[in-house]
């Protein structure tokens, strides 16, 4: 299965708006808030740490240490 995901710049409330494939799935305010969106979506044993590394995410706005405005 081959998920793709963009994660967008912070809000001002240090949430940031999560897109999987053509569908916007929330606001993650934590790895963790991603990672239950893309196992949400069909990706199965995906953990914070995972999302940090995946390729296959991109982050728009700064990487997944940036959650402040």
């Amino acid at each position: 299965m081959q998920i793709s995901a963009v994660v967008y710049a912070p809000a001002p409330d240090g949430g940031r708006r999560v897109r999987v494939g053509e569908r916007f799935v929330g606001l993650a305010y934590t790895l963790v808030d991603i990672a239950e969106f893309l196992r949400r979506a069909g990706w199965e044993d995906i953990e914070a740490a995972d999302v940090e590394t995946a390729e296959w995410i991109e982050w728009r706005g700064g990487g997944p240490g940036v959650w402040a405005h």
